[in-house]
């Protein structure tokens, strides 16, 4: 099994390799109850494993009150039998869900070939779910899950969709946990530690307007906009008040950046630099901004999110805040497989991403 690289630049995984290999466990406290397995039905019951799988596969060979008894205990017991116990798959053969946020987002392509490359080493095969944010597809594909897979692996960005997620016996790894739910196993991007070092570098540099384009879908979202928040945070450490009409909604996409900074610039032209929630609405953004006659980085300097390739066609060059999405997806497979291999929820040991500023012409 491939362990998180200790030396990884991006990742600071040495207390996770650590952990792999020594049995570290987090003081990290859990709610979710501990998966029941077959074997535990069997003994509730009385019976042998044997016949529990028959009971849950409705074979014929099994008295029908015995079967009865055997699927209510199961229920009573919160036990949902893998796609093995109901012999729908070769036993040798594992299946991963991967649930993304948007398969159209450059961000999620790299993430998915993390997770592909990391499962494909261990011979396991991966389905992929595209949710688009949508509360709704997030809990219809939740329920999926756990008839067509052996683990999950997901962006969720909805707190219904998370428990529901994680209340079964399906072994579910998060991308992008953030504190949404501290005990479930997941790999953290440090946007706090991001978000301050592209801020302070623009600060820095001497700009004191600094806009935010932000992610309108965290306007209906439960989850927190970390994002926003640190860039509140960091502009009142360092005394720079924040005009409210400086932070501009945008739709998670280049067209969506452009609409944003048009909005922007029409109350407020004097701004001299933008902080986007992503590289996607900050691309938009500055090429709109280009098209209205400003000079880039000269009157309004430009940060990105995420690191992503595109960034480096745009002119002048993003610069960025560079997650490694593919170092990202590997490590959620390496704790899908700490789970499948039995390791409980809270001996996981907890693995952090941390973007790294590339500093180019756009600020």
């Amino acid at each position: 099994m491939a362990l998180a690289d200790p030396s990884h630049p991006t990742c600071t995984a040495a207390r996770y390799a650590e952990g792999v290999q020594g049995g570290y466990s987090p003081n990290v406290p859990t709610n979710r109850k501990p998966r029941v397995t077959i074997d535990q039905v069997a003994q509730a019951t009385g019976v042998s494993r044997q016949t529990v799988s028959r009971a849950i596969n409705n074979k014929t060979e099994i008295d029908p009150e015995t079967r009865q008894r055997i699927l209510d205990a199961a229920q009573a017991m919160g036990y949902r039998p893998s796609r093995f116990a109901r012999g729908l798959v070769r036993q040798d053969l594992i299946t991963i869900g991967l649930v993304i946020a948007d398969v159209l987002n450059p961000f999620f392509p790299e993430v998915t070939a993390g997770v592909l490359e990391a499962a494909e080493r261990r011979g396991w095969q991966v389905v992929v779910y595209n949710t688009g944010s949508e509360r709704r597809k997030e809990l219809e594909v939740v329920d999926m899950l756990f008839d067509q897979v052996d683990a999950g692996v997901a962006f969720l960005l909805h707190h219904d969709a998370i428990a529901k997620a994680t209340a079964g016996n399906l072994p579910f790894v998060l991308l992008d946990k953030g504190g949404r739910a501290p005990a479930v196993p997941g790999v953290r991007i440090d946007f706090e530690g991001g978000a301050r070092r592209g801020l302070e570098y623009l600060i820095g540099r001497g700009h004191r307007r600094i806009a935010m384009l932000d992610d309108e879908a965290y306007l209906s979202a439960e989850a927190p906009n970390t994002r926003r928040e640190l860039y509140l945070k960091v502009m009142g450490e360092h005394g720079i008040p924040v005009d409210i009409n400086w932070i501009q909604p945008a739709h998670n996409s280049i067209d969506g950046g452009a609409a944003a900074m048009e909005r922007l610039l029409s109350a407020h032209r004097d701004v001299t630099a933008v902080f986007a929630y992503n590289d996607l609405i900050a691309i938009g953004a500055q090429l709109r901004a280009r098209a209205l006659g400003l000079r880039v980085p000269e009157d309004c300097a430009f940060l990105g999110f995420d690191g992503l390739s595109i960034g480096e066609l745009v002119e002048p060059p993003l610069t960025t805040l560079h997650i490694d999405k593919r170092r990202l997806g590997e490590i959620a497979v390496e704790q899908a497989a700490l789970l499948l291999g039995g390791m409980s929820e809270d001996e996981i040991p907890e693995a952090v991403i941390e973007p790294q500023l590339i500093v180019r012409a756009s600020a």
